[in-house]
């Protein structure tokens, strides 16, 4: 089926209070795996390319081709989403390519010119049906918002939505990127607060340190996109060292990195799962 647009998908889950499961590829496996696992719940997905990833793979095309693929004969909605741009030449290059949904990161910039490019960006994309995610830009670095200590103001973070025009916004509750333990302290409340006032959806980036009780907290308090990468990857690469301490003697790569990719595509699906609309017995 053709590429899903986010926005009916976000809007869809974040009136029925559950999450959309968003998860990174760096490797074709891994997009392999994350549709398999869409799939198996019967859910949308948004599959996600950093530029990280792009960085490491020389440039946006190869990767975004075959998961454009893999999304394209999926039986389930799949949305292709550039995660963390920095470089607007790559939004540029990732709508060109059929991207349906774009991530800009101005959290290096100074607010007043975050704002000013996301607009540009919303503007840019918005003339092409793509649709735009941000975070407020206050604190410098990758982690932008989601760095330690840092949280997002409910009524900054609408006036933020009202001057761009993005779609959906990340916002700080106490996750971190690249947590590899799931004891992340989510402030539940404020994630209610800035639920209440901002007119989009939420994101919620480092996900990853979120132990399962408090992801279905934080959807069930209206967050809606939950992006994860971490955890899966560890995940995909625990069961490589496993496959490859017990054979020193293998070779084949696709012995070790199949059996990942399967393992990989199960906990996509329970997250999924969990994430998704429960009864009034699991949420009670």
């Amino acid at each position: 089926m053709p590429l899903a647009d986010p926005r009916p998908l976000l809007a869809a889950a974040r009136k029925a209070r559950h999450g959309v499961g968003a998860f990174n590829a760096t490797l074709l496996e891994h997009a392999e795996a994350l549709v398999t696992g869409a799939e198996a719940a019967r859910a949308p997905l948004v599959l996600q390319i950093s530029e990280n990833a792009v960085r490491y793979h020389g440039g946006l095309r190869p990767l975004a081709l075959a998961a454009r693929a893999l999304a394209e004969a999926a039986t389930v909605p799949v949305v292709l989403h550039l995660d963390h741009a920095e470089d607007v030449d790559l939004v540029h290059q990732a709508v060109d390519l059929g991207f349906t949904s774009v991530m800009f990161d101005g959290s290096r910039l100074p607010d007043d010119e975050n704002r000013a490019a996301t607009r540009r960006i919303v503007a840019h994309c918005h003339a092409r049906d793509v649709a735009v995610e941000a975070e407020l830009g206050e604190v410098g670095g990758k982690d932008g918002v989601h760095a330690p200590g840092v949280r997002t103001d409910p009524g900054e973070a609408r006036r933020f939505c009202e001057e761009t025009g993005v779609d959906s916004l990340a916002v700080a509750v106490g996750t971190s990127h690249a947590m590899a333990s799931r004891d992340a302290v989510v402030d539940l409340e404020l994630v209610a607060a800035i639920s209440e006032l901002v007119p989009v959806p939420l994101v919620l980036h480092g996900s990853s340190g979120v132990d399962d009780a408090t992801l279905r907290a934080v959807v069930t308090r209206g967050m809606t996109k939950v992006n994860i990468a971490t955890h899966l990857n560890k995940v995909f690469t625990r069961v490589v060292r496993e496959r490859l301490d017990a054979d020193p003697r293998l070779l084949d790569a696709r012995k070790y990195v199949a059996p990942a990719r399967d393992a990989m595509a199960s906990e996509v699906e329970r997250l999924i799962t969990l994430l998704g609309p429960q009864t009034p017995q699991v949420l009670s």
